[in-house]
């Protein structure tokens, strides 16, 4: 069921209702992208009521032009839930949205079951993980110089440059691109702007004593959930963990940062026993 959702500023979002069971909804990673979490959902239709959305200003939520703040993004995605009538939710957020739903859960503690935080990057600065993740994009993408040679001659923003990026997600080499592919199809264009904005926010806020201190008071069950392979450092989640007051953590080896697609029975094992309890 596709719907739209109107937030408290009149901008209008895309999303859609799937499933049935225990709430949950998703939130895509970007920042500046749009759902890419199809597959998350049909893991999961049998056990839950999963909602997805494409965050404002991307994808199908064609309208607004910001404000690009994470207090914007949270009072959206408190939209989304009110509207699908959900009193209380898991939330599931992926990359980016593994820190937009962190943020939800931080801002509305009382609204959430349970998070499901997916191949984040902590609450540390970006020193913990961001030289590192460089050093590890050019060296999986060198693998292929004619791919790395390709990437460096495409303008931001383009679909095929997008596609070469994306392919060092998966640990999988073989089926790398085939399974990049998927994420672009369909294409939507890139908000880079959204991107730029947000993350910049980003390098401003986390690895401060006020977000540590807001995650060690959080009265909310979460789940972290890594792949072993993420090019991310994942050590850099440590400091989440280690400040979480109630925490699991699941890895799952041979995975990159999208885990559902190179691991889909652990992923889903994990996350339907989390979204049950």
């Amino acid at each position: 069921m596709e719907t739209t959702v109107t937030a408290d500023d009149g901008v209008r979002l895309w999303a859609s209702g799937s499933g049935e069971g225990e709430p949950l909804v998703l939130c895509h990673g970007g920042p500046g992208l749009w759902d890419t979490l199809g597959d998350v959902a049909a893991l999961l239709a049998d056990r839950a009521a999963v909602v997805r959305w494409d965050q404002r200003g991307c994808g199908r939520s064609h309208g607004g032009d910001g404000p690009w703040t994470t207090e914007r993004f949270v009072a959206d995605l408190d939209a989304v839930r009110e509207r699908f009538g959900f009193e209380r939710t898991a939330l599931l957020g992926h990359s980016w949205g593994a820190q937009l739903a962190l943020s939800y859960a931080l801002a509305h503690p009382e609204r959430v079951s349970v998070l499901v935080y997916v191949s984040g990057t902590g609450i540390g600065p970006d020193a913990d993980w961001h030289p590192a993740y460089v050093e590890n994009f050019l060296a999986r993408l060198g693998e292929d110089p004619e791919r790395l040679s390709r990437w460096q001659e495409l303008a931001d923003g383009d679909r095929e440059r997008a596609v070469l990026q994306w392919s060092v997600e998966f640990e999988d080499r073989e089926r790398a691109l085939e399974h990049a592919e998927r994420m672009a199809d369909p294409w939507f264009g890139i908000n880079a702007e959204c991107g730029r904005v947000l993350n910049e926010e980003r390098r401003r806020a986390w690895g401060t004593p006020e977000l540590y201190d807001a995650c060690r008071a959080l009265d909310v069950p979460v789940l972290i959930v890594d792949g072993a392979r993420d090019i991310r450092p994942r050590s850099a989640v440590d400091s989440l963990e280690r400040a979480l007051p109630d925490v699991r953590r699941v890895v799952l080896e041979g995975a990159g940062h999208l885990p559902w697609v190179e691991d889909p029975g652990g992923f889903r094992a994990a996350v339907a026993a989390a979204v049950g309890a």
